[in-house]
Order: structure tokens, then C-alpha cells, then sequence
């Protein structure tokens, strides 16, 4: 089963993330990168699958979110990968650069730990059930 990557550097956020997709019974593992250059390894690990989705934050340490979502665009390996921004920002800038550099979502993060759970099913109902996802290519 394809892991979901999970792309931030709050631990809180993380573990609220964990906490929702075990909430919703999200079957697929959930591998964590806490900054951009992380996130990019897993992305061009080739002897790792490809994630079946990408929850990117935008502000990361190292290597911003927007950056890691432009090379993984570019990548032949990754290129098709959906990609959901989870973000707390609330600028309109960075909600034009995110769908200009190929963003599937642009999703901002509910506070309430009901609210996020419930965008996080939604989530997992949309891009690990509905949706069918383009296949693991190995370039």
C-alpha cells in the first residue's frame, strides 16, 4: 500500500494529522518529513514508492513547501503525484503561487481538532478512495 507523505515541521501538527487519519481509518502509512530538503529525499528515493498523495505545508524550514512543490512537478518520478497544500496561511499570494506551480488543493488547517478531523476525512475519502490515482511510474 502506497504511503501518504506528510510535509511539516510542527510536531503538533503532526500528531493532530496522525491522530485524525487513525480517527478515519486511513489504512495507508503515513511517512513525516519536517522540511524540505527531508521531503525532497523521500521524493527522489527511488528504492521508496511513490506517495499515493503529498500533505505539503508551505512554510517549512531549509527548503519552502512552494519550492518542494515546483521540483516535485519537475520530477519525471513524482511529477504526477496529487498534492494537497495544508497550510495556515491565509495570503492570497501564496494561494496564486501554489495552484500556478501545479498544486492539486489548496486546503487552510482548521484550529478545532473536530474541524480537522473532519477535513482530514474528507481528504481521505476524496483522494484515497474516490479518486483514482495516476500509477507508480519508476523513472
Amino acid at each position: 500500500m502506497r504511503p501518504i507523505l506528510l510535509v511539516e515541521d510542527n510536531a503538533d501538527d503532526v500528531e493532530l494529522t496522525r491522530m485524525a487519519l487513525e480517527h478515519e481509518h486511513v489504512a495507508n502509512p503515513m511517512d513525516v518529513a519536517r522540511d524540505g530538503v527531508e521531503a525532497l529525499a523521500v521524493l527522489e528515493d527511488s528504492s521508496k514508492p511513490v506517495p499515493i498523495l503529498v500533505l505539503l505545508d508551505l512554510k517549512l524550514p531549509r527548503i519552502s513547501g512552494l519550492e518542494v512543490l515546483r521540483r516535485l512537478r519537475a520530477n519525471q518520478r513524482t511529477h504526477n503525484v496529487p498534492v494537497v497544500v495544508l497550510t495556515s496561511s491565509r495570503e492570497d499570494s501564496d494561494l496564486g503561487s501554489t495552484y500556478d506551480s501545479g498544486a492539486n488543493a489548496y486546503v487552510r488547517k482548521p484550529v478545532d481538532f473536530d474541524r480537522f478531523t473532519e477535513v482530514v476525512r474528507q481528504l481521505g475519502l476524496f483522494w484515497l478512495v474516490t479518486n483514482e490515482p495516476p500509477p507508480e511510474t519508476s523513472a
